[in-house]
């Protein structure tokens, strides 16, 4: 089994540890051993997952603003987890391949291994509800053959994608690729670096 493959498996297997109770407060249960690479992409889909129907929620037209404002707030503190596990799973990378020499002709890819990833487990997802949606006998019928051109599109990039993964692992390993990571320097959450929160702190100083 590829990479691509065993990261698609462990994804498959978050969403569907996730729907046996289908409640964005279910504690996440990794089988996996902590700090391994498994690990951490059980971790990361299990974060999108939950986020993916917290977005769900949020968007209900009957919701009360309060309720509304304290979900936007996780979403946003569920966004930064996403982030910095994603930059987490780079840093294993580095480490993999941190005794690879690259080729004096090595490219640099636009996308790391991480984020590629994070491309991979949204799919799996889109996959997995997609499908629900062409299945669900309480829709039309023209819903449901529309949800399954759509679901048939997804497979397509998934195989795409997929291959794509494996073949930037593969340029890495052999020097034509170099590993190199940015950090993302989300600044909406840091209260030094975002205005509206540097500005109330320092009217609570007051």
């Amino acid at each position: 089994m590829n990479f691509a493959e065993k990261a698609w498996s462990i994804f498959n297997q978050s969403i569907e540890d996730y729907h046996q109770h289908d409640n964005v407060d279910t504690p996440v249960n990794n089988p996996y051993q902590n700090g391994s690479l498994e690990w951490l992409l059980y971790a990361k889909n299990w974060i999108d997952t939950v986020q993916w129907h917290l977005e769900d929620i949020i968007r209900d037209e009957n919701i009360a603003p309060t309720e509304a404002l304290k979900l936007k707030r996780r979403i946003d503190s569920s966004n930064q987890q996403r982030t910095d596990l994603v930059e987490f799973i780079d840093s294993w990378f580095l480490l993999k391949y941190a005794d690879i020499t690259p080729s004096a002709a090595a490219k640099i890819n636009s996308e790391t291994p991480a984020w590629a990833v994070d491309r991979l487990s949204i799919l799996a997802l889109k996959v997995f509800h997609m499908s629900l949606e062409a299945h669900r006998e309480s829709a039309s019928e023209e819903h449901r053959y529309n949800c399954t051109a759509k679901l048939n599109v997804l497979l397509e990039q998934q195989k795409d994608l997929s291959e794509a993964i494996n073949q930037l692992l593969f340029d890495i390993e052999n020097g034509s690729v170099k590993m190199k990571v940015y950090k993302q320097m989300k600044m909406y959450n840091d209260e030094s670096l975002n205005p509206v929160l540097y500005q109330n702190v320092k009217n609570d100083q007051k």
